[in-house]
């Protein structure tokens, strides 16, 4: 079977599966109500960040982005939903392709608009404690940010793939990202900036110190997701449906 209607019959279950659009409208919610609410706090501090403050509903804002990844996958291992996916695309690789695609796009489309809604409301009530963020910048801070809830999104479907569990994903990824993430960071340095959750939210900063920049940070996100979804591959394809 040709890639195209693999990949609309992958997009159709991701639409009426309402837990997935529910997932990606709390995205949006979540992450521009923290935006607005970190907004109204402007600071003097030198070392104040007007645009990790404009970002900062990403950090609650990602769990929905994870667990929508998660359920998109998951969703295939219940009822025997996986045989007939299987039995109706053969290809085991081509359908995974499909189903990453399902997931990626409208996880970066709708990452990439949460991120310019947090920005705009966060701005307002920032006011001129935002001023001194360039254009630049803030192009850079919503378009890193897209693509990083894309990663983590494609991140818990891969692992999703292999644990073969949505629950277990989230018991997994929810407090590492939450707790271990920082207790890691705060002990071990500059080795946290390449955890994958630590190296995409560089993008989020207007200034950064370290090992990584915006770009290579994301780009070690994208080597953590690469990995997950190879794993999930792999257990598509070596294991039984």
């Amino acid at each position: 079977m040709a890639f195209a209607p693999v990949l609309h019959s992958e997009w159709l279950k991701i639409r009426t599966l309402r837990s997935l659009p529910g997932a990606l409208l709390a995205l949006f919610a979540v992450t521009t109500a923290f935006s607005a609410l970190a907004g109204t706090d402007g600071s003097s501090d030198p070392e104040f960040d007007p645009l990790f403050t404009a970002m900062f509903g990403i950090l609650p804002g990602q769990i929905a982005a994870i667990a929508f990844g998660a359920l998109a996958v998951s969703s295939e291992y219940h009822g025997g939903a996986l045989r007939l996916s299987l039995a109706a695309v053969p290809q085991r690789g081509r359908w995974f392709a499909a189903k990453v695609t399902a997931i990626a796009v409208p996880a970066l489309l709708v990452g990439l608009v949460t991120a310019f809604t947090a920005l705009v409301v966060a701005r307002a009530g920032l006011g001129s404690a935002a001023g001194g963020l360039t254009t630049a910048e803030q192009v850079r801070g919503v378009v890193g940010c897209g693509i990083y809830l894309m990663l983590m999104a494609l991140f818990a479907a891969g692992l999703t793939a292999v644990l073969r569990s949505g629950v277990a994903t989230l018991s997994v990824l929810i407090p590492f990202i939450l707790v271990v993430s920082f207790v890691i960071g705060d002990a071990a340095g500059t080795v946290a900036d390449f955890l994958p959750d630590k190296a995409g939210q560089i993008a989020l900063h207007q200034t950064y110190d370290g090992t990584l920049g915006p770009w290579s940070g994301l780009a070690v996100t994208a080597l953590w997701t690469a990995a997950a979804l190879l794993a999930g591959a792999w257990s598509v394809r070596r294991r039984d449906a």
